[in-house]
């Protein structure tokens, strides 16, 4: 082999400079072969195989933009409301806290100011919270971290909040792990102050070490004092739409993610669709929970649907699937937008918190049915609600 690549280098002078180009390049490029082939004693024929091999796997490892880009223009935005950068919760049961942050974000930005909210601080103190009454607790019942939107403004009201770019964690943290780490903690500590020591630890370890103090625009906050400036007491409206409690009042949704036992306003699914649709119109996100149980419901699409649009009495059918739990409270999403397809089908473009590998970005579309049926409750400002007050129902 190495008398052959000396011949060649020899005699290289006497070619033209096409030729000198062709056989260095040859002579380098094929180098690595020869010598895998010698080394390995394999026939040229195993080579050629490989090679043809290798060729396919890096094809195969090109995204298909095509696809994509057919998916992408399959709808046409009506309107879009501001939103901050799609998040991923990760391995959590979080959904809730990233939905209701979100369109508290997404309700400053349409106002001319900038807010990106941790999601992390809020799931520490549930956690604190979870872990203390664990551990005065019988301790049959493992730590959860479910909830709703109404749940979160009740722990920012409660513990405040602090800016995303001052407590988050590089990688989703994976809270379900750390819930089995704390009751295996609670279970080996003989007081409280020793539990709540190895606590903080713990927390400290695994989530990161949290502020005392907000610093924003030169001024420092407390949590809570910079909580009471993205969002008051009272700001946000819980709504839901069952008849087995009368319309026009508020009762406690008898969902097991309502761990705080908050009141919803019950009020027609016809009004309900209305004040979200006038909402969104209007500039005001809304927080949206619901069941994605569904054979039409796929992140990896992007796109939410029903099989056919059902006849009949839509608030009798909601009602039925809700007893017969066929309809859930699975998931939250920001409902940030408005949008149609070809055949001029209206959706809802939902800001998930599932990272941002699918089709759009992190983002879904949610049919008009889809969300008119299978909504157990949404969150939204007195002010997007005052909206759809002025605009009809």
């Amino acid at each position: 082999m190495l008398l052959i690549c000396f011949l060649r280098f020899c005699f290289l002078p006497f070619f033209s400079f096409t030729f000198l180009h062709f056989y260095f390049f040859y002579s380098f490029t094929l180098l690595p072969f020869y010598l895998f082939i010698t080394f390995a004693n394999m026939t040229k024929k195993i080579c050629l195989y490989s090679f043809l091999v290798l060729l396919l796997l890096v094809s195969c490892g090109r995204p298909n933009t095509r696809a994509y880009q057919k998916s992408v223009n399959e709808f046409t935005t009506d309107f879009w409301v501001k939103t901050t950068p799609v998040k991923d919760q990760g391995h959590s049961e979080l959904c809730w806290i990233y939905a209701m942050l979100a369109t508290i974000e997404s309700e400053h930005l349409m106002m001319g100011d900038s807010v990106n909210l941790s999601p992390d601080f809020t799931a520490r103190m549930l956690l604190q919270d979870n872990a203390r009454e664990y551990f005065f607790s019988r301790r049959d019942n493992p730590i959860s971290m479910r909830g709703m939107g109404a749940s979160m403004l009740r722990l920012l009201q409660r513990y405040g909040c602090e800016p995303y770019d001052t407590y988050y964690n590089r990688e989703p943290v994976n809270y379900q792990v750390l819930c089995r780490k704390i009751e295996q903690m609670a279970r080996a500590s003989v007081s409280l102050h020793q539990f709540n020591d190895h606590l903080q630890n713990l927390l400290d370890n695994e989530i990161g070490f949290m502020p005392k103090f907000v610093f924003m625009l030169g001024v420092e906050y407390t949590p809570l004092q910079f909580a009471h400036s993205v969002c008051m007491p009272d700001e946000y409206l819980s709504l839901t739409s069952y008849t087995h409690h009368p319309f026009g009042q508020r009762f406690v949704l008898e969902s097991p993610d309502n761990v705080l036992r908050d009141s919803f306003l019950n009020i027609p699914i016809d009004s309900l669709m209305h004040h979200l649709v006038a909402a969104l119109r209007h500039g005001h996100p809304v927080c949206w929970e619901g069941d994605i149980s569904e054979p039409g419901f796929s992140f990896e699409k992007g796109i939410a649907t029903l099989p056919a649009a059902a006849n009949g009495d839509q608030q009798y059918r909601r009602q039925r699937d809700f007893e017969a739990r066929r309809t859930t409270d699975d998931h939250a999403m920001q409902l940030c937008g408005l949008a149609h397809d070809r055949k001029g089908n209206r959706f809802f473009i939902a800001k998930n918190s599932w990272g941002t590998n699918n089709p759009y970005g992190g983002y879904m579309y949610l049919s008009y049915d889809y969300v008119r049926l299978k909504t157990v409750a949404i969150f939204m400002s007195q002010k997007a609600f005052e909206t759809g007050v002025r605009n009809g129902k």
